[in-house]
């Protein structure tokens, strides 16, 4: 396990080596560069995990202390790695699935302009992810969570060239730096309070230091939450996550599906001590996710871009691991982050390959029958859309999901319960009526299946780790998180799985009824008034960025346009104007007459004797 340091130094070196070439190397050795670093990276996790199965270290914790970061009066933190359960499983999730998206995307990305470039941007990812989620002290898991957002800002708007990409990148990047000032804050009042950032410290001291429900505790955990949501795409700071698509497919299925977006489950499940000693903001956690994930998935049901739909998706599954956090479900809600990641980086490769099968078209209502032209694409959607919707039995998705219905019925949360049975029932409807409009019916564009290793490998992986076998593999999490409530099962566990099962099996059948065939039932829905209204207001995501145009940008603009014209401004520059002005009637009078120089004399000769004679 001495070798941890190096599963962030192989993609920090790809990306220099990248960056340094200006682009000047070839497509064959920047891949070789950009996924092979990233595959060193997954090879050394992958023996560290092992390492840590077979012979686990003191109390279950590896630190790796490589120097000290900075000290100034008494503050000291140091560039310490912290291995447990918790960070273990996100080091697979983030090198494991990262590795394979690097691979798809070295076919994805071929001809593109910046190939090199690309890779350099996610190699700074893997980098940025990495300190995240192994820094043993909060301002090492800030500077990585700053990184990741810099290199969401740059693959967001990879194809600058188009104004609205740009826009795109810029929204993304402006409201994650909302959350992100909020968890900045939160760490000014934890160090002020505890006078320590190191996180191991930090859930020591604080039950020591705080009693439940202590104010400035409240506030701290309040601010890490602003962090969390902006970050997670949760309300009330969503709106960037469905822009963001603008960015390359293999760009969603590495940041906005599998990693960076997962960031803010990690942060709360990592401070969990300072949340359980905050009651009432980790109910608010809960609600949060709960509303979250309705709002998203009814968006989800009316969108026509394939990559929209997913981003919803991703939306409302985040939506469902705050959920199980906020109910103190800590366990269930990382091991639904990684069934996610498996069965949602397939998703959005599996759409990449359908956007370039289909010469980059992204309306599902302009593809149709593509079933047959693209066997290995339809195969991925029809097991990761099960898993999605979380199918009984045989997806990874259903385990993982049913855990955290089960741990919101043992709390007696009943508003959560039917928030996450709704969300259940909303997802099997559109992630299936994605699947049916786009790969069945009449083809409507000519497609081309994709080929080559990079190609099938990862999307054939993805597909058995998004199935039953992806749920058999357990997060390493006993004695690092807080034991759920909800682990005594019964009859009761058993009856809500055949609920919850019932439900996503209803929303397929229901998705099969309305989207297959001539679709004249959800056509006639659609036409009628109420119909036109729900769909345009869903279409817009609930008229969230109206909103905030309405409250923050147009107020802004015109506090731009009101200070461009500050009355203390034109103020200022009258003493500049009576100067000048003073200037241009001196030299007016330099005329080069002598009767006016003579003149002028005796006018000032006049003025003076006056002035002594009346003082």
């Amino acid at each position: 396990m001495n070798a941890l340091f190096l599963t962030f130094l192989f993609p920090l070196i790809g990306f220099l080596l990248l960056s340094f070439s200006r682009g000047r190397l070839g497509e064959n050795l920047s891949a070789l560069i950009g996924v092979g670093s990233v595959g060193l990276s997954a090879a050394t996790s992958a023996w560290i995990i092992y390492q840590f199965n077979v012979a686990p270290p003191e109390a279950g914790v590896f630190t790796q202390q490589l120097w000290v970061w900075m000290s100034v009066e008494g503050f000291a933190p140091s560039f310490t790695l912290h291995l447990d359960g918790l960070s273990l499983t996100m080091l697979g999730v983030v090198t494991g699935v990262g590795f394979l998206i690097h691979l798809f995307a070295s076919w994805y990305m071929r001809g593109e302009e910046g190939y090199s470039r690309f890779f350099a941007y996610t190699n700074l990812f893997i980098f940025s992810m990495l300190l995240l989620v192994l820094g043993d002290n909060l301002l090492l898991l800030y500077f990585g969570w700053e990184g990741v957002g810099l290199c969401s800002y740059l693959l967001i708007g990879f194809y600058y060239s188009n104004p609205n990409n740009g826009n795109a990148a810029l929204k993304a990047f402006i409201v994650t730096r909302v959350g992100d000032v909020f968890m900045a804050f939160g760490l000014f009042i934890l160090y002020m309070q505890l006078g320590t950032l190191n996180i191991q410290e930090l859930l020591t001291l604080a039950p020591q230091k705080f009693a439940a429900g202590d104010p400035w505790l409240t506030l701290a955990t309040l601010a890490l939450l602003g962090g969390a949501v902006g970050k997670s795409a949760q309300l009330p700071l969503q709106t960037w996550l469905a822009d963001a698509m603008a960015g390359p497919t293999p760009v969603s299925a590495l940041i906005h599906a599998a990693t960076m977006v997962t960031a803010g489950v990690y942060l709360i499940a990592r401070t969990n001590g300072l949340f359980l000693l905050t009651p009432d903001v980790l109910e608010l956690v809960g609600i949060v996710g709960g509303v979250t994930l309705v709002l998203a998935g009814f968006a989800a049901l009316v969108q026509t871009d394939i990559k929209r739909i997913l981003a919803y998706s991703t939306m409302s599954q985040i939506g469902y691991m705050f959920l199980a956090l906020g109910v103190g479900a800590w366990e269930a809600a990382i091991f639904h982050l990684m069934t996610h990641a498996f069965f949602k980086a397939l998703l959005f490769l599996a759409s990449g390959a359908v956007i370039n099968a289909c010469h980059h078209e992204q309306n599902i209502f302009k593809m149709g029958g593509l079933w047959k032209k693209l066997p290995l694409a339809y195969a991925s959607f029809i097991v990761g859309g099960a898993a999605l919707a979380a199918l009984p039995l045989i997806t990874a998705g259903f385990y993982s999901k049913d855990e955290i219905l089960w741990e919101a019925f043992a709390s007696g949360n009943s508003e959560l319960l039917y928030a996450g049975l709704a969300g259940a029932f909303l997802t099997s409807i559109y992630t299936f009526r994605l699947i049916f409009i786009a790969f069945h019916g009449e083809q409507k564009t000519e497609a081309h299946g994709g080929h080559g290793v990079a190609y099938w490998l990862p999307l054939s992986t993805l597909i058995v780790l998004s199935t039953f076998v992806g749920a058999l593999i357990s997060p390493p999490l006993a004695g690092v998180l807080p034991q759920s409530v909800g682990h005594a099962g019964g009859e009761a566990q058993h009856s809500l799985e055949i609920a919850s099962g019932a439900i996503a099996i209803a929303g397929i059948l229901l998705a099969a009824m309305l989207f297959l065939g001539k679709r004249r039932l959800v056509t006639a829905i659609a036409a009628s008034a109420p119909g036109r209204f729900l769909g345009a207001w869903w279409y817009a995501a609930w008229g969230f960025d109206w909103l905030y145009a309405l409250l923050f940008v147009k107020p802004y603009l015109l506090i731009c346009r009101l200070l461009g014209r500050d009355p203390l401004d034109h103020a200022i520059g009258l003493i500049p104007a009576t100067v000048r002005s003073s200037h241009e009637a001196m030299t007016s009078t330099e005329t080069g007459y002598l009767r006016w120089y003579a003149a002028s004399l005796a006018l000032g000769a006049v003025v003076v004797l006056g002035i002594i004679v009346l003082a």
